[in-house]
Formats: C-alpha cells, structure tokens, sequence
C-alpha cells in the first residue's frame, strides 16, 4: 500500500466561495478518491487562513468578534464542499488550538536557527492579498496580483533570511526539473524573482493584532507566510504531543495550488522547510483560473455577475456531479479555462446526458428486453469480442496512468472513451438485429455481457470524479465500494444478477429554457 498525501491551499474565508474556489478543491477531492480506489493509504487536507488584516477589518466594520465572524463563515465553507461531495480527511483552521501552538514553535525555531532577525518594513502592501510589494513589483502602481490600490507600509518587524538560500532554491530548480509543475510556472520564478535576486521577507506585522503572537515578543503577530503555509505540517501533528501522522505522510506528494499564489509555495515554502531542516514536498502544482471574458472568475474582479452563479445553485438545480464534471473535464489541468452557463450546459449535455448517463439506461434497457433483466454469464464469444476488451483495458491503463502522473483532466476523459467505445461496440454487433434471428439469443447474451462489464470499468473509473450519482448503478451489479484493479479487466462478477429498466442518470436540458431560468436567477441575486 502507497501513502499519498495531497493538499489544496487553505482558503481565505468569504461570504460566497464562487465556482473558482471550487475548482482546486474538486480536482484535489477527484485524485484522492481515485489513489483511495486504487488501495492508497491516501491524507487529503484542506481548510482556511483566518489570520490577518483583511478579517480584522470586515469582523470590525460588522461589530462581531473575528472569531464569532470566522465560526458562520467557515460552517458555510463546510457545508458547500459537503455539497460538492468533498472528501477530505482533514481541515485546518489557522485558528485551531494546535495549529497556533506550533506556529510559534515553527518561528522560534527558525530565530533560533539565526532566520530570523528585526528591523523596519518600508514598501508598498496590498490589504487583500496580504502581500509585501517593492515599488519595482507593482504594475502601474498597483498590485501585481490583483490589480487593486496599495498603501503605504512603515513599521518595525521581523524579517525571515530568504535570501540566504536564494542558492538552494536555484539548485533545486535546475536539479528538479518536476518540483514545479507545469514547467511555465518554473519559469516564471525563475524569470520574475530568481532572476531579479530574492529580498529577505517581513513574516511579522506590529500594527496587525488578529494573529498568532510572537511569544518572545508580544507586540509582534507572526504573518501569514508563516501562518498559513506551515499548515501542511501542523496539520500532520508536526512539534505536537503526537507526531504519527506527520512522520507518516510528510513529505507531501503533492500541494495543488492556484498560480496566483505559486511564489508562495515553491519559494518562501521551501525555504522554510530547509532552515527546519525538513524534507520539502514531491511537488508542486501551479493550475490556472476559470476566466470569464479575459479575467479570473473572481467577485473582486468586475466580471459579469450573470456568469456567475452560487456554486450551491448549480449543484441543487443540475447535481454536484454536473458542477465536478465541468470543473475537472472543460479546464485542462494547469491551463486557464473559460466559463459561462452556456459552456457548463453544454457540457451537460454532451457529457453527462449523452455518455455517462444514457449508457447505462440504454444498456440496462436493452438487458430488460432481450435477456429478461438478466446477465447471462454462459457467453458466445467471438474474437472481436476479446478485441474490444483489449481496447477496454489499454483505456483503462491509461486512465490510472494519467492520475498517478498528476494529469486528472485526461484521466476523466479516458474514462469517458470507455464509454463511447462500449456505445460502438454496442451499434457494430446490433443486438437489435439479432433478435430476430431464431438463434441469437446466446450472442445477444455475449454482447451484452461484455457492454456491461465495459460500462462497469467505467463507472468504476468515473466514481472518483463523479461520486454522486454512478454508486447507485455500481449497486444494481452489487459493488457497494468501488475498487480498481489494475492488474483486471472486464471480470466483475456478474453473472446471474437481474436489473431493472432505470431513469437515466442525467436527463437531457433544454438549452435555451435553462439558459434563460439561469439568467433570471443571476438577475435576482
């Protein structure tokens, strides 16, 4: 058995998490559940950055405590990724008890490894994305990131040596080709930072109080670089009573993280971790954005609210299935991606509808009327017969191969090719057909068989990404949990089991009164 541990980013808490938030979360949840079917030993971690000034300001400005603030908001989070059928093992609050304990552990460790030293702060700061900019960084005199006002920063901290393993870093960038994934976000720090020399890091703040204090000096909240990234490891039990699961599964085989936050990760990460003295993670993946008319699809970015739906609406009205299956098989991995209703109903269309939902009912149907129901084991096979389980099985292949080699978007859509080859298979040999020749029933038998035994490797395959809907037609063959064998193809044991004809599990939308419903609630929101 395999250990595998995959995190996500830990989210800023927000009122209305949108699709984007979603994205990161749904593939991460699609590769763990897949590493877990495949008999992995697998840790899936996500959670939130509560810290910091951004909460300080809106818990003041609504007259609440940070934390009472922070409570509603986070059960909110919960309660969507609940929705979207997210599996996580873990999830981490910044403000947990255990996790503030070792925070300060992790900074007194790193000034006691002469990493950390005072002195004054003077710069540019973006409020909202909580980050430290020079003036040389800004683009137009705003946020490179965002692309919002910054202010003014002068204030007396504490500054993490980053430069001290500017040398390390590149080492490792030139040695470990994969460490950052896709190779064009390698290039953009090598490009934007390493290239332009890497400055010390403020990684304390005086005038902010909502945050973990330094314990050698109270006026001082350790800042978030700190904070936020050290979650992978206290998350695990790191510098706790009980360090089982961290010497179990650190490194990390892989954090997947938005490229906005990319330097964060496979820099300042990094660094940290070698000043700890520990292992650093497999790898990183920088993925991009869902975009809406050349922007990320962010509230904060004055995209068109119409094409902006509440995750939870899209779930409720078309099943979380529908929202996984755009997320993970519209966008490919590590690319920015377009959005819009019209692209998503398609996509339900053409994916679910058309392929994963009517072959089952189709195949169900037609076992219901030439077989009674029932799958007949005692087949007549022919040579084209093993042919297609052959194709069946390389599909199969390569759509593990394409998870374990971090590519979930190919993975699904290997997947889905099972599916349309199990379709064809079914139109060449014409059952229908068949059926009115005095002697073809056993053929009739042997067709659907092996159909059957395709569509359940792909159901089997799907469930990871699509774990609403496919268990309930895994049931009807009697797998109750699903479990990939790589080393079998097409010998489910089926033999004798009695079906009944069934709804399809995706019904086909019309376009345009879909189109039209959505806008109006987009108006109404």
């Amino acid at each position: 058995m395999s250990k595998f541990y995959i995190t996500t980013p830990i989210y800023y808490p927000s009122n209305k998490l949108t699709l984007g938030n979603c994205y990161t979360t749904a593939l991460c949840d699609a590769i763990a559940r897949f590493h877990r079917a495949l008999g992995d030993d697998v840790f899936f971690l996500t959670g939130t950055d509560e810290h910091g000034q951004k909460i300080e300001k809106i818990a003041t400005a609504k007259g609440m405590k940070e934390i009472d603030y922070l409570d509603e908001i986070v059960a909110d989070t919960k309660d969507l990724w609940k929705l979207l059928n997210i599996s996580y093992d873990k999830f981490i609050r910044t403000t947990d008890d255990y996790h503030v304990k070792a925070v300060q552990k992790i900074f007194n460790k790193l000034y006691e490894n002469g990493d950390i030293y005072k002195s004054t702060y003077k710069g540019k700061y973006c409020v909202p994305c909580e980050s430290f900019w020079s003036e040389d960084q800004l683009v137009d005199g705003k946020c490179p990131d965002c692309g919002r006002e910054v202010v003014d920063a002068d204030e007396e901290c504490y500054f993490f040596k980053l430069s001290k393993y500017e040398d390390r870093l590149k080492k490792l960038y030139q040695e470990g080709k994969n460490f950052l994934l896709p190779e064009s976000r390698a290039n953009e720090m090598i490009n934007n930072f390493f290239n332009k020399g890497l400055k010390d890091l403020c990684v304390s703040r005086k005038t902010v109080k909502w945050g973990i204090p330094v314990e050698f000096d109270k006026d001082q909240t350790i800042y978030v670089w700190i904070d936020a990234l050290s979650n992978y490891i206290t998350a695990l039990g790191y510098l706790s009573d009980d360090e089982t699961n961290f010497k179990k599964y650190w490194p990390a085989d892989v954090h997947v993280v938005g490229k906005e936050i990319v330097r964060f990760h496979s820099i300042i990460w990094p660094a940290i971790l070698m000043s700890l003295g520990l292992p650093l993670p497999k790898l990183i993946f920088g993925h991009g954005w869902l975009v809406y008319g050349g922007g990320k699809l962010s509230k904060s970015k004055g995209v068109d609210k119409k094409e902006m739906l509440d995750p939870r609406v899209l779930c409720a009205r078309y099943s979380s299935d529908a929202v996984r299956n755009f997320l993970i098989g519209e966008i490919s991995f590590g690319q920015d991606g377009p959005y819009s209703q019209e692209l998503f109903l398609n996509s339900f269309n053409g994916i679910l509808a058309n392929k994963v939902g009517n072959i089952s009912s189709r195949l169900i149907g037609m076992i219901c009327k030439y077989n009674d129901g029932l799958i007949n084991g005692k087949i007549h096979s022919l040579p084209e017969d093993e042919i297609f389980v052959a194709k069946i099985k390389e599909l199969k292949a390569d759509c593990i191969q394409k998870i374990k080699e971090l590519k979930p978007t190919l993975s699904y859509k290997s997947a889905l090719r099972i599916i349309d080859e199990c379709n064809t298979y079914i139109d060449v040999n014409k059952p229908w057909e068949l059926a009115k020749q005095d002697d073809g029933s056993q053929r009739i038998s042997a067709i659907l068989y092996y159909a059957t035994q395709a569509m359940l490797e792909a159901y089997t395959l799907l469930d990871a990404f699509l774990p609403e809907k496919i268990a309930s037609v895994l049931k009807l063959f009697g797998i109750e949990k699903v479990k990939i064998d790589e080393n079998a193809c097409c010998n489910f044991k089926i033999d004798g089991i009695k079906v009944e004809k069934i709804q399809p599990l995706f019904a086909r939308l019309d376009l345009n009164k879909e189109q039209q419903e959505l806008d109006e609630i987009a108006n109404k929101e």
